[in-house]
């Protein structure tokens, strides 16, 4: 399964709660020294909001390989520093279902229901003024970026978040609100449990 939503929106807590192994798609962010990093208009901060700013074919394949044998290797990514700062196995074991979570998620949908092992894809929301609160105190908490940066990058994502979640349901993700997808999670489990095949 897939999940995206804005940043901020409650998408690794969900992930948390929802008892299915967890492939966390930011990890495979691009480097702050990638020259193809996209740049936010009319201003020289990195716009680490655009596909551009990740890897979507790093992340399909370890997407697939998951669904193929149950194992890969991934990047561990510091969003502070902006850097891969080693990799690491993910291992599902024998479970029929895991959650690839990112807020570039539904960028996989198409590509995921090509292959074959997509069972849903969900669009984490929750409010622009909620999520502005949300995502400026974690990154504050976790120290991901200068308070300024944080500042204008929020007040950016809180004016956009309905262009966001419009371009994520657009790529195929279904929008909605936490109680709603842990039903849909929970529903997807048990119709894999019961097929016993591997998927997203």
């Amino acid at each position: 399964m897939l999940l995206c939503g804005p940043s901020g929106s409650g998408k690794s807590l969900l992930a948390a709660r929802s008892g299915l192994p967890v492939l966390r798609l930011d990890d495979f962010y691009k480097e702050g020294t990638d020259p193809t990093l996209p740049l936010v208009s009319e201003s020289s901060d990195i716009d680490w909001d655009h596909p551009g700013s990740w890897d979507a074919d790093a992340a399909v394949a370890a997407i697939s390989e998951l669904c193929r044998t149950g194992r890969t290797r991934v990047p561990v990514y510091d969003l502070a520093l902006s850097a891969r700062t080693g990799e690491e196995t993910a291992d599902i074991g024998r479970t029929p279902l895991f959650l690839a979570e990112g807020v570039f998620a539904a960028e996989l949908v198409a590509r995921c229901r090509e292959l074959g092992v997509l069972a849903d894809a969900l669009c984490l929301s929750r409010g622009p003024l909620t999520t502005f609160r949300r995502r400026f105190l974690r990154d504050l908490r976790e120290g991901r970026k200068s308070v300024p940066f944080l500042l204008r990058r929020g007040w950016r994502l809180m004016r956009q978040e309905r262009t966001v979640i419009a371009r994520q349901t657009a790529l195929g993700a279904h929008a909605c609100d936490r109680d709603e997808a842990m039903g849909r999670l929970a529903a997807a489990a048990a119709g894999r449990c019961a097929t016993a095949r591997t998927a997203v």
